[in-house]
């Protein structure tokens, strides 16, 4: 049994990954999840109690996974210039990405204040995976520029949802140089 409702629970995920990346946060209904997943509408609320906790579980699964492929790449990354535009660059890659629908879907505004301080606690994991390099380029306030550097990448993504005139890669690049930039002067 537990099994089984481990399966609903995952298939009832990967359905609400399918309608935020198709419709956002106002395709995200009940009666869409149970007509995606074949289960009565009823039986959604088994598993959550609103749209919000759907949101809320989405971000707890998929921001981990994604924060590993953002650390992954700077790992990589020769020297913390190099770090910083993997940071943002990579970020910004996963924008199509359908668990990044749910990261975006964070600022919903259903969502309760538990839910998105859960939230802002997983992105203040995200912004302290920069701090050390801009503190090896000499900046004096590392975490400050972190979360202003974060402010940039956030910025891009909003451009880069909304469907802009600019194709998704100059958004990308002019992100990284404005970064890149800043991180300099």
């Amino acid at each position: 049994m537990a099994e089984h409702r481990s399966m609903q629970r995952a298939a009832l995920l990967d359905a609400a990954r399918t309608l935020l990346s198709e419709g956002g946060t106002e395709a995200l209904t009940f009666p869409a999840l149970a007509e995606r997943t074949g289960l009565a509408r009823s039986s959604v609320y088994e598993y959550f109690r609103s749209r919000a906790a759907v949101v809320e579980e989405l971000c707890e699964v998929d921001f981990p996974v994604w924060a590993a492929e953002v650390a992954s790449v700077m790992a990589a990354a020769g020297g913390p210039e190099a770090q910083v535009e993997a940071y943002v660059r990579t970020q910004l890659e996963l924008v199509g990405d359908r668990r990044h629908r749910a990261v975006v879907a964070i600022s919903a505004s259903e969502l309760d204040a538990g839910a998105r301080e859960k939230i802002r606690a997983a992105h203040g994991g995200l912004i302290a995976m920069i701090v050390e390099a801009l503190a090896d380029l000499g900046h004096s306030r590392p975490r400050l520029a972190a979360m202003l550097l974060q402010g940039v990448v956030d910025a891009a993504v909003r451009r880069i949802e909304l469907g802009a005139a600019e194709p998704p890669a100059d958004i990308i690049d002019a992100a990284v140089s404005m970064a890149l930039r800043g991180i300099r002067g």
